[in-house]
């Protein structure tokens, strides 16, 4: 079953306290040939030191850290996906960790289907004191988008991941990272992969992370999904698929033009 070699790309930015979680998953897992490859953005805590205490792992240390999380996180995992020699391509965020099993079955899946070009597995969202187990349910609302679990549930063909990180990685829309890019592209134009109904990612989120700032409904919410919506026309536009604005488009526009309005009224009565 281990004739394809995986390769696990790991981006980090200032996840020392969370690193020996993660490295301590791979080590451990059921599935053994696969090479890890960790990517340093810039760092300026102990995660340097601490990657270190391990064998058998390649780092990359990049020196030059942009403005904004999700350009630099492309830019990471474009920079870990050059060097990697495996077949198949399993992303993790250095906050996050697998379960034991889970390459063996994500692989498994791959060899049994030899079309299949990307699986995605579930997360597990680990909070501050609780686990959640994320269930793959259909959305009440409809977009142009489905659900596509976080970036560490990712796995996909070298070749794959090779076309496509061409395709997405520019700069434009900083709010829409990797994670839904790679979702979108293989929705429309590779179609050809699955969601496996298991959940075999900890995908750790607390109040210090990035994500918590887009609190459902927030302002920041409604004005990520505005930027979302024109990701969605800008890309449909790049590749000649008909688009129409739906009737979520224009609501989440309304709204965006509300709270900038009361931003900009809030401003002029300081």
């Amino acid at each position: 079953m281990e004739n394809l070699k995986v390769s696990v790309l790991i981006a980090n930015y200032n996840g020392e306290k969370y690193i020996n979680d993660c490295i301590s998953s791979l080590k451990h897992q059921s599935y053994n040939n696969l090479e890890i490859i960790f990517h340093d953005d810039c760092s300026s805590d102990n995660s340097l030191n601490e990657i270190k205490k391990f064998q058998n792992i390649k780092i990359i240390i990049n020196k030059k850290r942009g403005k904004y999380g999700s350009f630099n996180q492309m830019a990471a995992y474009q920079r870990a996906l050059n060097e990697c020699t495996g077949d198949i391509i399993f992303f993790l965020d250095s906050d996050d960790y697998y379960q034991k099993n889970k390459i063996e079955i994500v692989m498994k899946l791959f060899l049994e289907q030899s079309n299949l070009k990307a699986v995605y597995d579930l997360p597990i969202y680990k909070l501050d004191y609780s686990l959640i187990f994320k269930k793959n349910k259909k959305k009440l609302i409809s977009t142009y988008w489905p659900y596509f679990p976080p970036q560490s549930c990712i796995s996909i063909k070298k070749d794959i991941m090779q076309k496509i990180i061409k395709e997405i990685k520019f700069e434009l829309f900083p709010d829409i990272w990797l994670d839904f890019r790679i979702g979108i592209y293989l929705y429309y134009i590779e179609k050809n992969f699955l969601i496996l109904d298991k959940n075999l990612t900890f995908y750790r989120q607390s109040k210090s992370m990035i994500s918590s700032k887009f609190k459902h409904l927030s302002s920041s919410w409604w004005q990520r999904r505005f930027q979302t919506h024109n990701y969605i026309k800008y890309f449909f536009e790049k590749y000649k698929i008909p688009y129409k604005k739906n009737l979520d488009y224009f609501l989440t526009s309304i709204i965006c033009n509300l709270i900038n309005e009361k931003k900009n009224t809030d401003y002029r009565f300081k």
